[in-house]
């Protein structure tokens, strides 16, 4: 029996890199992925944004996200302490987190797993890998897991 859930996602993406965000957002698009990219450039920004403050206070769209694709090497604020303020906060603690990161150091990844993360994944090298892995994702996270339905405001 072929699947036929396939409702949008909205994902947000935290990278301070904006050629992987501008990579992402076409590999999205290639894979043919249903869904909605928002993207913000490190922690403070990604807290702001899923909690509606700073810019985010005022009319600019910011859906809560199905699922965050978040990079751990960023400014201001870092993934690692990014994650654990999210998995520390009620309200937030159950958006899926994806780390998806260049860093392959296993001390990074166990740390990630043991603050929360979904799951670990080291950036593809190339744009061909970079819209394999936006198109596993996609089905993945479209096709197979249940999310709730979320008050997307």
């Amino acid at each position: 029996m072929p699947l036929t859930k396939t409702r949008p996602i909205t994902i947000l993406m935290a990278d301070d890199d904006e050629d992987d965000r501008l990579l992402t957002q076409d590999a999205l698009r290639e894979s043919r992925v249903l869904n909605s990219l928002y993207c913000v450039e490190d922690g403070v920004e990604l807290l702001e944004y899923l909690r509606k403050e700073g810019k985010y206070a005022t009319g600019v769209p910011c859906p809560r996200p199905s699922l965050i694709l978040l990079d751990l090497n960023m400014p201001r604020m870092d993934g690692r302490e990014a994650l654990h303020n999210i998995k520390s906060d009620d309200n937030l603690r159950g958006i899926p987190i994806v780390i998806l990161t260049t860093s392959k150091q296993e001390e990074d990844m166990v740390r990630g797993y043991n603050l929360g993360a979904a799951s670990y994944i080291t950036k593809p090298v190339n744009f061909e890998g970079l819209v394999e892995l936006m198109r596993t994702l996609g089905k993945y996270w479209v096709e197979f897991v249940e999310l709730p339905v979320q008050d997307n405001d």
